[in-house]
C-alpha cells in the first residue's frame, strides 16, 4: 500500500496499538489519549473492552517517547517494512509519524524509539509483548 504510512496518522500525543496473532486471531486495539486514559478493545480476545488511566509517570513518559523525532525514520514506509512471518503477534502503532510495525519472531529488529512505547504500553495495560 504506498503512501499508506503517510496517511495513516494520528495527532501528536495520542497513540493506538492495534495487535493480531497469526491470520484468525482477533485484532486488539489500545487507544491511549494525551491525559493518559486508555481503551483496551479485545485485548484478551475474550471481546470485552476495558479501560484505565495511565500514573502520571507513565503518562509523561510516553508522551516524551512519543515526542522523540526519530520515529518519523521508522515507520513501515520509512523502514519499507513486510511481515515476514506466519502465525507471529504482529503490533502496529498508530503515531503522528504513521504506522510502526514489528512482529514477535525470531531474528527480526524492532526498531528502537517504537520499541520503547511498545515496552510501556505493554507494561502499563492488557495489551501484550509477546505472543502468549
Amino acid at each position: 500500500m504506498p503512501g499508506a504510512g503517510s496517511a495513516a496518522k494520528t495527532g501528536k500525543n495520542r497513540v493506538s496499538l492495534l495487535q493480531n496473532e497469526g491470520t484468525d486471531g482477533p485484532l486488539r486495539t489500545l487507544n491511549v489519549e494525551p491525559d493518559g486514559r486508555w481503551e483496551c478493545i479485545d485485548c484478551a480476545g475474550d471481546g470485552v473492552t476495558s479501560t484505565g488511566v495511565l500514573s502520571e509517570e507513565h503518562r509523561e513518559r510516553l508522551q516524551k517517547l512519543l515526542a522523540n523525532p526519530s520515529l518519523a525514520n521508522e515507520t513501515d514506509e520509512a523502514r519499507g517494512y513486510k511481515v515476514a512471518c506466519i502465525g507471529a503477534l504482529t503490533s502496529s502503532l498508530l503515531t503522528w509519524a504513521g504506522l510502526i510495525t514489528s512482529q514477535d519472531c525470531p531474528g527480526e529488529e524492532r526498531p528502537p524509539a517504537a520499541e520503547e512505547i511498545l515496552f510501556l504500553l505493554t507494561q502499563n495495560t492488557p495489551a501484550e509483548l509477546t505472543s502468549r
